[in-house]
């Protein structure tokens, strides 16, 4: 299993969506959301944190057009086949990881870890997603706030 949810279409990023197998407790692959391209633990931190205030804004955001507007979002991007992608639709998903599921040692099954009530916490993301006539996009919230960081539009 690659991940929670089956597409049909084309994604034009990394890895935005959650593994159902393989995650270790503690550190910062159990995130929904996946930081890659960043290898200080600090920034990683600082990227979710921004995440998050992004996604709070947005939320509360009486014009959500006007709130992307002034957050930089491009509303339009260049697909692959050179045909240009439109932004449609922002989405915003919770999940709850309850528990860890990981190759157990000699054995076809999983080794399965259910969580403690305490250690389940929400985690969220937030995609974009652009069309053009032939392609779609689902570009994660993280990968645009860590491409920006990359070229420095984001202060340290």
């Amino acid at each position: 299993m690659s991940s929670d949810h089956a597409h049909s279409h084309h994604h034009d990023h990394d890895h935005a969506h959650a593994h159902m197998h393989g995650h270790n407790l503690g550190g910062h692959d159990h995130l929904h959301s996946h930081v890659h391209g960043i290898s200080d633990a600090d920034k990683v931190d600082e990227m979710q944190a921004l995440s998050s205030s992004f996604i709070d804004g947005f939320r509360s955001a009486e014009d959500k057009t006007s709130y992307l507007r002034l957050a930089g979002i491009s509303f339009h991007r260049p697909g692959a086949d050179g045909l240009v992608q439109h932004l449609v639709d922002a989405k915003i998903e919770s999940n709850w990881q309850i528990g860890t599921a990981s190759p157990a040692f000699a054995s076809r099954e999983l080794a399965y870890m259910p969580f403690p009530g305490s250690m389940v916490q929400a985690r969220e993301t937030m995609t974009f997603t652009y069309v053009s006539l032939t392609e779609r996009s689902d570009v994660d919230l993280i990968e645009v706030l860590t491409d920006r960081l990359k070229q420095g539009d984001i202060a340290e």
